[in-house]
């Protein structure tokens, strides 16, 4: 069914095309609400006739669900506005927003539902349940299941948070209708009354559900690191070209799906020809936007690769950084001649949930390479100019977020 729903009403195949995003998004929002409005009617009808709290609490649910359909509908029409003079990079991030909000009418039927089951486990009714009862609330559990496969298909395939919530909601919506039907069965074959019970369960998953999805949303609006397997792929496809011999400062922005932009530093030859190093700076900038649909902004870092006692200090630098902490890194590495005196020069990237002191890094460095002037695998004497790499942490300290 899902399949069929696509190819009647999506021809286009690019899912990273924000208009592709938008269609899928509309769809699959168009989708719920047809099938929740269908579902909220029918429960309402039979819990109504049954005197049963949980199957109109089910029926309220599903309304809620049509709202939440409607809302990411909104959301994913605005997100597909071109840009404009106020919003240079458009307004992809109106998903997040609209995904925020199916989360929080997930929490406000959560919340709700808890209240009614309170009151009615203090105040039980036994249901009226018959056979028909029983076999709409057994399609309607089917109903949502498929509706929650047909939500995650979606959302996998354009990564949406937005329709990853009604995903949830849907999934959630099964388990309480599930539940509802187990307290219809006992009610008709016991006489007993656990419907106030059975509502009490399903209020703690949707909050439980609920709580779970607004973490991940707002994670997402607050900023959060970028998918590492994401910062690979990039590492990988920029090493590809000729005249690159590392990158490092990668920063991911995300604007929204689909719409990242990325900025790091490429180390190309100092004495390379710097017209012919921009000409490929440009062409990655272009692949890098083709590959994975996001700008990318390369800053030049000139470093010495033909000079082979400067690669071996490098290498023999990094690996003194990789027995002090396996977690450390260098860059931008510079060497001068001092004649008996070696001084290296470069950024030392430490992680930047930690503290750390340089002039113990500095000491620890410099012990260490006494060590192997001793053992005559160094002749001269080391210099270390090194800089803690945590731009960023220090930004922070200076605008006061962070201690």
């Amino acid at each position: 069914m899902t399949n069929l729903l696509i190819k009647l009403f999506i021809k286009e195949k690019d899912v990273n095309n924000p208009e592709t995003r938008g269609k899928y998004g509309i769809l699959s929002s168009a989708t719920g609400i047809v099938v929740n409005i269908l579902l909220s009617i029918v429960k309402m009808v039979i819990g109504v006739i049954a005197n049963s709290i949980s199957i109109i609490s089910d029926a309220l649910n599903n309304i809620t669900d049509v709202g939440s359909s409607v809302v990411t509908m909104i959301g994913f029409k605005i997100s597909q506005k071109k840009i404009d003079k106020d919003h240079p990079w458009g307004h992809g991030r109106m998903e997040y927003i609209t995904a925020f909000i199916v989360d929080i009418i997930i929490l406000m039927v959560g919340f709700e539902l808890l209240k009614s089951s309170i009151d009615k486990i203090i105040h039980p009714d036994l249901p009226a349940v018959n056979n028909v009862t029983i076999i709409i609330l057994v399609i309607a559990v089917l109903t949502k299941l498929w509706l929650f496969l047909f939500y995650k298909k979606i959302a996998k395939m354009i990564d949406s948070n937005a329709i990853k919530g009604n995903a949830y909601d849907s999934i959630s919506d099964s388990i309480s209708t599930l539940v509802v039907l187990i307290s219809a069965v006992v009610a008709k074959l016991c006489g007993v009354s656990i419907d106030g019970y059975a509502s009490l369960i399903v209020s703690v998953f949707i909050l439980f559900t609920g709580y779970k999805a607004i973490k991940e949303t707002v994670d997402l609006l607050l900023g959060m690191k970028p998918d590492p397997e994401i910062i690979k792929d990039i590492e990988d496809e920029a090493k590809k070209y000729e005249m690159i011999s590392g990158i490092h400062d990668i920063m991911v922005h995300d604007y929204g799906p689909g719409r990242k932009i990325v900025s790091f530093h490429a180390e190309v030859p100092a004495d390379g020809d710097i017209c012919k190093v921009h000409d490929i700076i440009d062409q990655m900038e272009q692949d890098l936007f083709e590959k994975f649909n996001c700008i990318t902004t390369i800053h030049m870092d000139p470093i010495v690769v033909d000079n082979k006692e400067i690669n071996d200090m490098r290498d023999f630098t990094e690996k003194i950084v990789k027995e002090l902490n396996s977690e450390f890194s260098i860059h931008d590495f510079r060497m001068t001649d001092g004649g008996k005196r070696v001084n290296l020069i470069f950024d030392l990237v430490v992680p930047r949930d930690k503290e750390y002191d340089k002039e113990e890094i500095i000491k620890n460095y410099e012990k260490y390479s006494k060590e192997k002037i001793d053992t005559n695998e160094l002749d001269r004497n080391i210099g270390i100019w090194g800089n803690i790499d945590q731009s960023y942490i220090n930004y922070m300290r200076k605008i006061g977020i962070y201690k």
